[in-house]
């Protein structure tokens, strides 16, 4: 069997750094002070190159309180996206405000700026695209657009942990950036962690607030939230932080693997444009027949993913909100084709290529695509280009 992913693997290669880290922050008690909370808060901030990080205890958690300090309440409405993990609209939701979807682009999967401005009304507060699978979105139009309308942006950052756009890292464009540390995540902690960064101190100063328990701003203008990070999380984020780039690199190194290994298909790889450091804490394949492919992956011993198999618009949780099938197209044939493969940095180096090899011989098999004419390339976006 060859797993979808291992933390066993990677607790091989620090786990009795993290052994050491989280038996000092118990025995010291240091959760009063915060020492270990506040080390990986100017960690992270240095990394993604920005002034603040306000560590907390989920990236749900770290999207809600970027929503709460932007001002984001009842009757506002939230621009994003669907092609999406549900944590950004249900953070929309809790905060009583209203998701408004936009289509993604079909060739970056990710917000198409060209559908922004038309979904803007006079209840618009923010935007928040996500950066899907470590790609980011184009966000120099999304930039544009919020600053002339005047709106907040909030990137969805949970899964582009050092993810770059010309020159710019995640997290570090919009007015605020949002991280899960989720165990799985390309910087991932031992349990349930986030964090908000930002490079305005009086939008850190209103994230405080809302996680401060004395509440220095006595008027209680922002209701408290208890989602601080806990200081063992903390302790094994400041281990694994000294790793993040060797991981990335891992990772990027195994998509140019699949990358080499399935150039000859006719499928939609992810391929970045050159002004952008895609870090593939998903590797996705658009197949026009998934899921033939994925059981035949199944009986191969390949444990493969979906990201994401429903969007968000058509998920019963949010039936309320009015969407039906056909109002997102592009996302909604991305639901249907994706196919995520095994990536992470402890992957033996002989296995993209097994993986690669039962994809092309799936993909020859049942839907004889191999070196067809049929192709994803819907359009040629500003942006840029995937194979």
């Amino acid at each position: 069997m060859i797993p979808f992913f291992d933390l066993k693997a990677q607790a091989q290669t620090v786990g009795s750094q993290i052994d050491v880290a989280v038996a000092r922050a118990i025995r010291d008690e240091r959760s009063r002070w915060r020492h270990e909370a506040s080390s990986f808060e100017k960690r992270f901030a240095d990394y993604c190159n920005v002034a603040c990080c306000c560590a907390v205890n989920s990236g749900t958690s770290a999207l809600r309180l970027a929503l709460l300090a932007a001002g984001v309440g009842p009757g506002n409405e939230v621009i994003t996206v669907s092609m999406n993990f549900v944590a950004a609209t249900a953070a929309i939701v809790s905060c009583g405000a209203t998701p408004v979807f936009v289509d993604v682009d079909p060739v970056t999967w990710t917000m198409n700026p060209a559908l922004i401005e038309a979904a803007i009304t006079n209840r618009t507060r923010a935007i928040l695209p996500a950066h899907l699978h470590g790609l980011m979105a184009d966000m120099d139009p999304i930039m544009s657009i919020a600053r002339r309308h005047g709106l907040f942006v909030i990137e969805d950052a949970a899964q582009a942990h050092g993810a770059v756009y010309k020159s710019r890292r995640a997290g570090s464009i919009g007015d605020f950036g949002c991280f899960s540390f989720y165990p799985d995540k390309n910087l991932g902690a031992h349990g349930e962690a986030g964090a908000v960064v930002t490079d305005q101190p009086e939008l850190a100063r209103r994230v405080s607030l809302l996680l401060d328990r004395t509440q220095e701003d006595r008027s209680h203008v922002f209701a408290r939230c208890d989602d601080r990070i806990d200081e063992v999380q903390a302790a094994v984020l400041n281990v694994k932080i000294e790793h993040i780039e060797a991981w990335t690199e891992a990772r990027r190194s195994i998509a140019a693997q699949y990358d080499q290994e399935l150039s000859n298909l006719a499928l939609a790889r992810p391929r970045p444009p050159s002004h952008s450091r895609h870090v593939y804490h998903i590797y996705a394949l658009r197949l026009r027949h998934r899921d033939q492919t994925l059981a035949m992956l199944d009986r191969a011993g390949i444990d493969v993913g979906i990201h994401y198999s429903v969007p968000v618009h058509l998920q019963r949780s949010y039936v309320e909100l009015g969407y039906r099938v056909g109002d997102l197209p592009v996302s909604e044939r991305l639901a249907r084709e994706f196919l995520s493969l095994p990536i992470y940095p402890e992957l033996l180096p002989e296995r993209p290529g097994t993986v690669a090899a039962e994809v092309r011989k799936a993909a020859t098999r049942e839907t004889g695509i191999f070196r067809s004419n049929w192709a994803f390339q819907d359009k040629m976006p500003r942006y840029g280009r995937l194979a």
